[in-house]
């Protein structure tokens, strides 16, 4: 039997857990946690915020383009960061290091969507407001899924500006921007309008998570309470983006709940899953179901990682994700 070394996230894992199981986590815990892995990567890109117009105000956006001359009209990736529905910007690792690594290592343009946020529930913090939205406006599903629309729509109306192919976007996200890139590519198949792939990372994908395996169980039982996706949480988060029970969610808000026959349009899915990460079943259930609808998904698990890899600067994992998904945009 072949014995892996611990991964330094693995390293870290223990030790934070370790420290939890103590007593309350002190600042310094919290520190060697979030601490980075090492240098960010650099990539000569260009970077221009740009707007699309959305049925709810403008949606704010950023567009990475490589800077050397391309042969012809790029790939191009429409991405949205994570954050629960409430949380989350284009500044976070998650969205800017995954959109500069993408579109350096595929040559291929990235466009970083800027989404409306749900407050967060009780007495919580209001969502940081996108400029142009009314202010009385209740950001709920599936208004971050409109704007999520809205952002494909004017990327393939701008593909001559932008230098791509519009026949090669592939709609991705990571967490609750994967949930969102899922239920858009959903709606824009039924309309006749698919991207050309999905690439979903860590998403959300039911409103409350399956019942993990025994394997999965075993990953989830060296997880400190800090780091879990409680079933508690997950209805918290789940019916404050809805605005509403559970009972309430479809497809459009939770691409899980689709049947064999809603899911069978979908494109070509790239979903990946972290090893110590709750949602890591609701990645694993949803790639069994695109495949028993028929639709061509490859499923990977980012070993040796906790929830919201991208997000760790330097980390090699995320490098090495980067790298998949890069691949898969060259494929297009």
């Amino acid at each position: 039997m072949t014995v892996t070394a611990p991964t330094e996230m693995e390293r870290r894992l223990r030790v934070f857990a370790a420290a939890a199981a103590r007593g309350p986590l002190t600042e310094a815990d919290h520190d060697a946690w979030n601490a980075s892995y090492g240098r960010s990567e650099a990539w000569d890109l260009r970077i221009e915020h740009r707007e699309a117009p959305g049925p709810h105000g403008p949606v704010p956006l950023r567009v990475y383009t490589p800077i050397a001359p391309a042969d012809g009209p790029r790939p191009v990736l429409v991405f949205c960061h994570g954050g629960g529905f409430m949380h989350g910007d284009l500044e976070m690792p998650e969205g800017d290091h995954t959109a500069r690594g993408v579109a350096g290592r595929a040559d291929a343009v990235v466009v970083s969507v800027d989404y409306r946020l749900c407050d967060a529930p009780g007495d919580g913090e209001p969502a940081r407001r996108i400029p142009g939205t009314a202010e009385d406006l209740d950001v709920r599903a599936p208004i971050p899924c409109d704007d999520v629309i809205a952002a494909v729509d004017w990327t393939r109306a701008s593909a001559e500006e932008l230098g791509i192919d519009p026949d090669r976007l592939a709609l991705g996200g990571a967490s609750a921007g994967g949930n969102l890139a899922a239920a858009a590519s959903l709606r824009l198949a039924e309309a006749g309008r698919a991207p050309a792939a999905s690439l979903l990372m860590y998403l959300v994908a039911h409103p409350l998570n399956p019942e993990a395996t025994e394997e999965e169980a075993a990953a989830l039982a060296e997880l400190p309470l800090q780091l879990r996706f409680t079933p508690e949480g997950m209805r918290g988060m789940s019916e404050n983006y809805l605005g509403g029970p559970l009972e309430r969610a479809t497809p459009h808000d939770f691409p899980g709940l689709g049947t064999p026959e809603q899911l069978a349009i979908l494109p070509r899915t790239y979903i990946e899953a972290d090893e110590f990460d709750d949602l890591r079943t609701s990645a694993r259930r949803y790639a069994e179901q695109l495949a028993e609808a028929g639709v061509e998904v490859e499923f990977e698990v980012r070993r040796g990682v906790t929830h919201g890899h991208l997000n760790k600067v330097g980390l090699p994992q995320a490098a090495e994700s980067r790298d998949r998904m890069a691949a898969l945009m060259q494929e297009l």
